[in-house]
C-alpha cells in the first residue's frame, strides 16, 4: 500500500490545472505586452508635434478630392480633428456647429477632420447625412487614429493642430457655438483666425 500512496504522490498537479496556468501565464504576458505596447505608442501632448496620423475618409466625405492623406500633408494649415461616434448623444449637440464652422472656414486655411471612432459605417452615414455634414470624416474602426489623440476621456474630443503640427489645444466634451471654436483659434494659434 505505501507504494501505490507514494506513486500517486509522485504525480503532482494534475494535467488539467496545469494546462489552467500556463492559459493564465500566457494571457498574463499578452496583456503585458500589449500595455507596453501602448506605452510606447506615441500620444498627443499639448506643445508638442502631434504623432503621424493617416485618413482614409468615407466616400463622399474626401478632402480636396483625396480619399486618404495623412496628416503632414496638410503641413501649413491649421488642422482640427473632432473625434464623434454616431452613438454618442454630446456630439449631436455639436455636430451642426462644428458644420456651421465648415461652411465659414473651408476656404481659408483651416482643415476640420472628422475621426468616427469605434461606429459602423452605416451608423456613421446616417449620422452624418442627418446632420448634413461636409466636412472631411474618416472612419476609426479600430481606433488607429485615436488611440495617437485619445486621454480616454470619451467623445466627443477636438484637438487643435498649428500650421507647424504642433497640438496647440484639446476640448473635452462637445461645442455648443461656433464662436467657442473660433475663440480657440484666435487665442492659441491665430488672432485673425478668430474673425
Amino acid at each position: 500500500m505505501t507504494e501505490s500512496t507514494v506513486t500517486t504522490e509522485q504525480r503532482g498537479v494534475p494535467r488539467w490545472i496545469q494546462i489552467i496556468i500556463w492559459v493564465g501565464l500566457i494571457g498574463l504576458l499578452a496583456i503585458m505586452a500589449l500595455r507596453l505596447r501602448q506605452t510606447q505608442n506615441p500620444m498627443a501632448e499639448v506643445g508638442k508635434r502631434i504623432p503621424e496620423l493617416s485618413f482614409q475618409f468615407f466616400n463622399g466625405y474626401e478632402y480636396a478630392g483625396y480619399s486618404q492623406l495623412s496628416l503632414s500633408d496638410l503641413h501649413g494649415k491649421v488642422v482640427i480633428i473632432n473625434v464623434w461616434a454616431s452613438w454618442c448623444k454630446p456630439c449631436e449637440q455639436e455636430a451642426l456647429e462644428l458644420q456651421k464652422f465648415w461652411e465659414a472656414y473651408q476656404d481659408r486655411d483651416v482643415v476640420l477632420i472628422g475621426v468616427d471612432y469605434v461606429d459602423t459605417p452605416s451608423g456613421a452615414l446616417t449620422y452624418m447625412k442627418k446632420f448634413k455634414i461636409t466636412f472631411p470624416n474618416a472612419p476609426d474602426l479600430h481606433s488607429a487614429i485615436s488611440s495617437k489623440l485619445n486621454r480616454n476621456m470619451g467623445v466627443p474630443e477636438t484637438y487643435f493642430i498649428d500650421r507647424e503640427g504642433v497640438l496647440q489645444y484639446v476640448q473635452i466634451g462637445p461645442f455648443l457655438a461656433v464662436d467657442d471654436i473660433q475663440k480657440i483659434l484666435a487665442e492659441r494659434i491665430d488672432p485673425a483666425l478668430g474673425q
